[in-house]
């Protein structure tokens, strides 16, 4: 599908040198970033999510507390 888009210079010519560089097609390089960019997207959001079951506080969570010591305890012990 051909479309037409707006997109400030520099960020154009910055493109227009990545794939030269890269051996690729202007709608090539376009293609594959806005690709990777909606594969980025899948998981937005799914913090927000958690933190709307779990709450931002534990003590607050909505979960019941022994399915949250179930959980906490599936979860190995790591060194940081």
């Amino acid at each position: 599908m051909k479309t037409a888009i707006s997109i400030p210079d520099p960020i154009f010519e910055a493109a227009e040198r990545l794939a030269k560089d890269r051996g690729l097609s202007r709608s090539e390089l376009y293609a594959q970033a806005v690709a990777e960019y909606v594969k980025d997207q899948r998981h937005a959001g799914v913090r927000e999510q958690l933190d709307a079951v779990y709450g931002a506080e534990p003590s607050a969570s909505d979960l019941d507390p022994l399915l949250q010591r179930m959980q906490a305890g599936s979860v190995p012990k790591e060194e940081w």
